[in-house]
């Protein structure tokens, strides 16, 4: 009875805290127990604190991971970009030395150009030259073909009555002799012929001063050797547009109308805003309505009314369109 009296007052005066930290001993109350239970208030802040820091540090890993990858990567293609600007600077000065030898080229290539032009006319008249040389060679050569023949024949008389050995070989280089005669005489005549070939009169001559002669051949109405200049200058391709003016006007005042027509339109083609075009369209209308096209040549008169209506031409336009 005692004992059971003892246990029962033991019990009665434990203090009350002491319940209270019992379930600790147990495990309730441990924010580190994979499952913590008996949690306070303050122990259940600090347990989703300590989760939230520990997510926040997976978290901070994993960016910390994959800004280091990226850094790798930008470091990559920074590596790229310089691979890639050296490429191009390369590519740039190859680019810029091309350029260079393209212009020289071009350049070079427009003096062969010129060259060749003024090469061929040059040969032109030699080829013409020689051509005759050629003939009068053709005819000499029929003669000494004649000539041989007959010493053939001579030979063979001879031969048939029995000449001695000695005078048929003195025969025999006096033929040989006068085949070399001829030979060297044909030579001579051919060294002569190419001598005789007239020079060029272009020759060191720059196109600016084969347009000067030309303009001064025409202002002088020597019309035929301008025409030469000029056309010559359509060949070298030296303002072809104003040469084919020019020769049109020559034609026009030649009253050679068909060929002005020719020209006018040659050169309206290759430029149209020259300043000389009022005067090319009215030359034109009148070549037209002297050669019977007057259809054709009123249609040039109003055009001229049209495009150019306080220019003289436009006065004559009007004048001749109402007639």
């Amino acid at each position: 009875m005692k004992t059971i009296t003892l246990a029962t007052f033991l019990v009665a005066t434990v203090p009350l805290y002491l319940y209270s930290s019992e379930p600790s001993a147990f495990g309730a109350g441990n924010i580190n127990n994979p499952h913590p239970y008996g949690l306070t208030k303050s122990e259940k802040v600090i347990l989703e604190n300590k989760h939230s820091l520990i997510s926040n540090k997976k978290n901070l890993r994993k960016v910390e991971i994959k800004s280091n990858k990226q850094e790798n990567e930008v470091d990559l293609l920074r590596e790229r970009i310089d691979g890639l600007q050296t490429i191009v600077e390369s590519i740039s000065r190859k680019s810029h030395k091309n350029t260079i030898k393209l212009n020289e080229l071009k350049t070079k290539t427009k003096e062969e150009s010129q060259n060749s032009n003024e090469y061929e006319i040059r040969l032109g008249d030699v080829t013409q030259t020689n051509a005759k040389s050629i003939e009068l060679n053709n005819d000499s050569i029929k003669k000494i073909k004649l000539v041989i023949s007959e010493l053939s024949i001579l030979i063979d008389s001879i031969n048939t009555k029995y000449i001695t050995r000695d005078e048929f070989n003195t025969l025999v280089d006096n033929v040989n002799s006068f085949k070399t005669l001829m030979v060297n005489e044909l030579k001579a005549q051919k060294k002569v012929s190419i001598k005789k070939v007239s020079k060029s009169p272009f020759a060191n001559m720059t196109n600016g001063d084969v347009a000067t002669k030309a303009k001064t051949l025409f202002e002088r109405q020597r019309y035929t050797k301008a025409i030469k200049y000029y056309k010559y200058l359509i060949e070298k391709k030296y303002r072809p547009a104003k040469s084919h003016y020019i020769i049109g006007e020559i034609y026009f005042r030649k009253r050679d109308y068909g060929d002005a027509i020719s020209y006018f339109k040659k050169s309206a083609t290759l430029y149209s805003k020259a300043s000389y075009m009022p005067t090319l369209m009215l030359h034109t209308a009148i070549s037209m309505e002297k050669t019977g096209d007057k259809e054709h040549a009123n249609n040039f008169y109003r055009g001229i009314i049209a495009q150019y209506p306080n220019s003289q031409e436009a006065i004559v336009a009007e004048d001749n369109l109402s007639k």
